[in-house]
C-alpha cells in the first residue's frame, strides 16, 4: 500500500515516491509571529502534522520543517504600536503558537528554522541570483526579475498576466516589470537590519523559506506544503529563487496545498467579527475537538468552520471515548498490521481524513458488538487509528468527567451524590434516587449504571 498525493504542480494524484528510499524531507510554512494565531493558521498545522503521522509508520527518517518567520512588516508594526522590543513581541507569539498548536497535539517539527538565524543563507541566494542575471539592484533593493525565467508562473498553471491580474502586486518605480518582487530591501536606522553587499537591510519574505530549505534541507525537497493562499505568489516566487539561484531543475518534489477555511459560510475577517483565535476557542472547547474539527473534511475542500462543527465535534468525540472507556480494564499486548486497516488505506489516499473517520466509526460499533477475546484487537486497532489522526490519546475516563464549564458541578459533589443516591437505593428510598439522578442530569451530568457500580460523564452539547 503506497502513499498517493495530489501535486498542485502536476494537477492530480500521483504516487509518492521520496528522493531517498528511507528518508522524507517536508517543509511547511509556519507562522508570521506578530500575533496570535487564528483557527485558519490552524488547517495546515494539523493537516501538515497528520501526515507527519502518516509518513512515520512507512520510513525510517522523516524530516519535517516548519518555519518561524520573525521578521516582517507586520513584526514591526506590532513593536511599534505595543511601544516593545521586537524580539519580545516575536518571543512572545512564537511560545503562544507553539502552546496553541500543542494544545491541537500538533507534534513539534524535526527543524523549525527562524529567518532571523539564517539571513547569511538568504544573502548568499541573493548574491547568487545577481551573479547569475535573474536579479538587479534598483534602489536600495534587490529584485528577481520574473521575466528572465521561461516558465515561472508553472506551479499556479497561470501566465504571468493572468496572475498579475487581481493580485496584490505592489506598483514601484524601482521595478522593471510590475511582477518582479523584493529579494533585499533597505532597513530604516530604527527597524531590524543587517549589512550586506546592498548596504544594511533586511529580506523579502519569499526569499527565506527558499533559503531555509537549501539550508537545512538541501536543493531538493520531497514535500512542501501551505494554504492555497500560498500558490501565488509565495510559492512561486521560492521555485523562481531556487531554480534559478543554482540550476536547479527539482526543487519541491510535491506540493501541497490546503484549501480555505470560512466562519460560518463567510470568509474569516476582523471586519466582519468573524475572527477566531484558537486561544480564545480553547477557552470554549478542547484542543482535541478544534483538532477533530479540522480533519472532518477533506484537507482539499473548503471547510464551513462553526459552533455547530465543533459541536458535532464534541459530541463525536464523547461517544468514541465512551466505547473506549467499556473497554478500559482490557489490557493491550496487540500489534496492529497498518497495511490491512481500511482507515490506513484513507489516510495513504492524499490524506483522506473523512473517510478514516468513518472506518474508525465502523471499528467502535464493530468493538460494541465483540465478544470478549475480540475486543482486544479492537480496542487496539482504534487506537491504531486515533494516533494517526491526533485524537483519542487521553483517558476515556478523565475526559467524559472533565468537559464542564468553569461553573460546572465539581467531580467530589458529584461522586458524593452518588454515594448518596447509593445509600438511598439500598434503603429502597427509590424517590430520593431518582431525585438525585434528576439533579445531576441537570447539571449536565448523566449517570450510567451497572453491575460493577454506577460511572458518570459530562453530556454534550
Amino acid at each position: 500500500m503506497g502513499l498517493t498525493i495530489y501535486n498542485t504542480m502536476s494537477g492530480g494524484k500521483v504516487p509518492f515516491e521520496p528522493l531517498q528510499p528511507n528518508r522524507v524531507t517536508m517543509y511547511v510554512c509556519g507562522p508570521t509571529v506578530y500575533n496570535l494565531a487564528h483557527i485558519g493558521n490552524a488547517r495546515p498545522a494539523v493537516v501538515f502534522d497528520t501526515l507527519f503521522r502518516l509518513l512515520q509508520t512507512e520510513y525510517d527518517e522523516v524530516v519535517y520543517a516548519r518555519n518561524i518567520t520573525d521578521v516582517d512588516d507586520k513584526i514591526i508594526a506590532a513593536a511599534r504600536e505595543g511601544e516593545r522590543s521586537i524580539e519580545s513581541v516575536t518571543d512572545e507569539f512564537t511560545s503562544k503558537y507553539r502552546e496553541d498548536m500543542g494544545a491541537l497535539n500538533v507534534l513539534a517539527p524535526t527543524l523549525e528554522p527562524h529567518a532571523t538565524h539564517n539571513i547569511d543563507a538568504m544573502i548568499e541566494l541573493t548574491r547568487a541570483l545577481v551573479d547569475n542575471g535573474h536579479a538587479y539592484e534598483s534602489q536600495g533593493h534587490v529584485l528577481f526579475s520574473v521575466e528572465s525565467m521561461p516558465d515561472y508562473g508553472k506551479l499556479s498553471h497561470r501566465s504571468l498576466d493572468d496572475m498579475l491580474a487581481g493580485a496584490r502586486v505592489e506598483v514601484a518605480d524601482y521595478k522593471r516589470h510590475p511582477g518582479d518582487f523584493v529579494l533585499w530591501k533597505p532597513a530604516a536606522d530604527e527597524d531590524p537590519g543587517w549589512d550586506s553587499p546592498w548596504g544594511r537591510g533586511r529580506p523579502g519574505w519569499h526569499l527565506e523559506c527558499s533559503a531555509m530549505i537549501r539550508a537545512h534541507l538541501g536543493t531538493t525537497i520531497d514535500i512542501h506544503g501551505g494554504g492555497r493562499d500560498l500558490i501565488f505568489p509565495h510559492h512561486e516566487n521560492e521555485i523562481a529563487q531556487s531554480r534559478c539561484a543554482h540550476g536547479d531543475d527539482e526543487f519541491v518534489r510535491y506540493w501541497m496545498h490546503n484549501a480555505y477555511l470560512d466562519i460560518d459560510g463567510e470568509k474569516m475577517s476582523k471586519s466582519l467579527g468573524n475572527f477566531h483565535t484558537v486561544r480564545d476557542l480553547l477557552q470554549s472547547y478542547r484542543g482535541e475537538v478544534l483538532r477533530f474539527a479540522l480533519l472532518s473534511a477533506h484537507y482539499r475542500s473548503p471547510l464551513n468552520f462553526s459552533m455547530e462543527l465543533l459541536e458535532q465535534a464534541q459530541t463525536t468525540l464523547d461517544s468514541l471515548y465512551n466505547t473506549l472507556r467499556g473497554v478500559q480494564d482490557i489490557e493491550l499486548d496487540v500489534d496492529v498490521p497498518l497495511a490491512d486497516e481500511a482507515f490506513y488505506a484513507a489516510l495513504n489516499d492524499d490524506l483522506n481524513t473523512p473517510v478514516a473517520i468513518a472506518e474508525l466509526h465502523a471499528l467502535a460499533r464493530e468493538l460494541h458488538k465483540a465478544d470478549a477475546a475480540e475486543k482486544p484487537a479492537l480496542k487496539a486497532r482504534i487506537l491504531a487509528a486515533g494516533n494517526l489522526l491526533g485524537i483519542l490519546a487521553q483517558d476515556p475516563e478523565a475526559w467524559l468527567q472533565g468537559s464542564g464549564a468553569d461553573d460546572a458541578i465539581g467531580a467530589e459533589e458529584i461522586e458524593a451524590l452518588i454515594a448518596e443516591r447509593q445509600a438511598a437505593k439500598a434503603a429502597k428510598n427509590f424517590a430520593r434516587a431518582d431525585e438525585i439522578r434528576a439533579t445531576l442530569l441537570s447539571e449536565g451530568v448523566v449517570l450510567e449504571d451497572s453491575r460493577e457500580g454506577t460511572r458518570w460523564k459530562r453530556a454534550s452539547g
